[in-house]
């Protein structure tokens, strides 16, 4: 049985704005449920999301379910779905409208368009704004405006380009229930390009991080907070006294930093295991109620990435 293709797939893709590169030679195999996107403004996440859509030129290969884009670009529009970053509907135009347009664009006939506007928009949550102009909108509805325009054909695979830029607490909540939602309601993948790092940590299960027009990082969520390198880092949570335990393994050779009155960050000798937390919590009669793997955050993976390709 021949092995499933990527969502996304890279080879040496690079774009070039006269002596300025976009992007510089990505190669990658991408795939997930919920992929985040992640790069400082200018690293060229919009640019690559652009290129994958057949929308700009480029150079290289790259494919999008299993479609080629630099020549099935028409093709893998019918099966994406695309939420630009700017807004992007013409003055006096009503949700629906725009909604019917788009899904007349993707090819469907009118009819069909506009049940299928009214579906996207229910899901977004505008029904009953459908009809008003998008002019009138707050920031948070035009976001939802663009989601829904995005979903109208009933893609396979979602392109959201900062879907929660400007939106306040509750907005960015819900923007985000929505997200989260969509692959099992409307069986679609999704990749989610931001700059806001504690969206991706809530939502994705997998990332992909650029930097100056590079790919730095592909794969999980789990594989990029991971083990900050080495199976030998725990962290160890204990009854009390977490710096009396400190000093013990310390002298067993261990590296200990204390984090909280019951907790404490454990750099194992290379040659040990978590055995050795174990046998001088016995020794010393100390009761180890928790050890786990040291995980960093998506923020400081994020920025150890960025700090390593710089």
């Amino acid at each position: 049985m021949s092995e499933a293709a990527p969502l996304i797939e890279l080879d040496n893709l690079a774009k070039r704005y006269g002596t300025i590169t976009a992007l510089g030679g990505l190669s990658a195999k991408i795939d997930g449920k919920i992929i985040g996107l992640l790069g400082p403004n200018g690293a060229g996440k919009s640019t690559l999301l652009k290129a994958l859509l057949g929308i700009i030129p480029f150079e290289g290969g790259a494919k999008v379910l299993g479609l080629d884009a630099g020549t099935k670009g028409a093709d893998i529009r019918d099966r994406v779905g695309y939420m630009p970053e700017q807004e992007a509907f013409l003055s006096g135009m009503s949700a629906i409208e725009l909604c019917t347009y788009a899904g007349e664009l993707s090819g469907l006939p009118r009819t069909e368009a506009m049940q299928r506007a009214h579906s996207a928009l229910y899901y977004a949550g505008l029904e009953e704004k459908r009809y008003q102009p998008i002019d009138g909108y707050s920031t948070g509805m035009k976001q939802r405006v663009k989601l829904a325009q995005a979903l109208v054909h009933d893609p396979e695979l979602l392109f959201l380009d900062e879907p929660t830029n400007g939106l306040d607490p509750r907005s960015r909540d819900e923007m985000l229930e929505l997200i989260v939602e969509l692959p099992e309601r409307r069986n679609c993948a999704i990749v989610l390009s931001t700059h806001l790092l504690p969206d991706v940590e809530r939502v994705c299960d997998h990332a992909v991080i650029m930097h100056h027009g590079r790919v730095r990082f592909v794969g999980t969520i789990d594989e990029l907070r991971g083990a900050r390198g080495r199976d030998t880092e725990i962290l160890v949570e204990v009854k009390a006294d977490a710096e009396g335990f400190a000093k013990i393994l310390t002298a067993a050779g261990a590296t200990c930093e204390v984090v909280s009155p019951v907790s404490l960050s454990v750099n194992l000798p290379e040659t040990a295991t978590s055995l050795l937390v174990f046998e001088q919590a016995r020794t010393a009669g100390v009761q180890v109620r928790g050890i786990g793997v040291r995980r960093e955050t998506v923020e400081a993976a994020f920025l150890r990435v960025i700090g390593e390709a710089a």
